[in-house]
């Protein structure tokens, strides 16, 4: 059996020292060293290059998820992850990480985690560590109504009655089913307020809000023809085209 070498990180000096004599007794195994803080962990996990990281999850400052995010994932080993809250942050470790252990736990509980690590990574198996990051981070919020100067007057509009938002050189044109307003202000910037998962570029001058998207057709050179309910006919560039159809497929309604 391959020696594990393995890298400890708890802000809790009585916790850490608790793995250690614990781990001291493990055949097969090398205990790297250990690190007090998220800061310290990722530079320790990049000079070591442990096989195993016993990962605290709630520390002050730079907590274990932004560890996990620090790192590239080229740079990450496997991980066990450490936490004393959270039912829905432990069912989302059994599904992505090797294991997680439950403060308290002992040195059986220990035992097992680091079984299930080397047949995990015996196996070859690639822990889905951006998609548990996804999992546990809460999503982006998106305003539900934007304020949109318009003629010299605020108007609030609900982002879901948004058809599409052209770009008119300095201005955006943005199509709504209560009218279209004219506003002065970057296209891009009108983007950061719409939520991904309803609303994609149809080309470079173009978003549109895809519960409206009633067809496409193709032309050549890999563009298509976009027809919204309310008639319209934009083109879908070729540059847009994979990620406008990805989000059609999965977008909220």
């Amino acid at each position: 059996m391959a020696e594990l070498r393995v890298l400890v990180v708890d802000d809790e000096p009585l916790v850490r020292e608790g793995i250690r004599v614990w781990l001291e007794r493990e055949v097969d195994l090398r205990l790297l060293g250990e690190a007090r803080n998220g800061k310290e962990a990722v530079e320790r996990i990049r000079e070591l290059r442990p096989d195993l990281v016993l990962l605290d999850v709630h520390m002050p400052g730079m907590d274990g998820l932004a560890v996990v995010a620090a790192l590239a994932p080229e740079e990450r080993p496997a991980f066990v992850f450490v936490t004393a809250h959270s039912e829905y942050a432990i069912r989302a470790f059994d599904m992505h990480a090797v294991d997680y252990l439950l403060k308290p736990f002992d040195a059986e509980r220990l035992a097992t985690a680091l079984r299930r690590a080397r047949a995990r990574m015996a196996a070859g198996k690639v822990d889905r560590l951006e998609e548990l990051l996804g999992t546990l981070r809460p999503a982006p919020a998106y305003p539900e109504r934007l304020l949109l100067k318009h003629e010299g007057t605020v108007v609030v509009v609900p982002a879901n009655d948004i058809d599409w938002v052209e770009a008119a050189d300095n201005y955006v044109n943005v199509h709504a089913r209560t009218g279209r307003y004219m506003v002065r202000e970057p296209l891009k910037q009108i983007e950061a307020k719409l939520d991904p998962a309803r609303f994609a570029r149809a080309h470079r001058s173009a978003i549109v809000n895809l519960s409206r998207v009633k067809s496409l057709n193709p032309l050549t050179a890999g563009e298509y023809i976009v027809t919204l309910t309310t008639g319209t006919r934009l083109t879908l560039s070729r540059g847009c085209r994979d990620q406008f159809k990805s989000r059609l497929e999965s977008a909220r309604r």
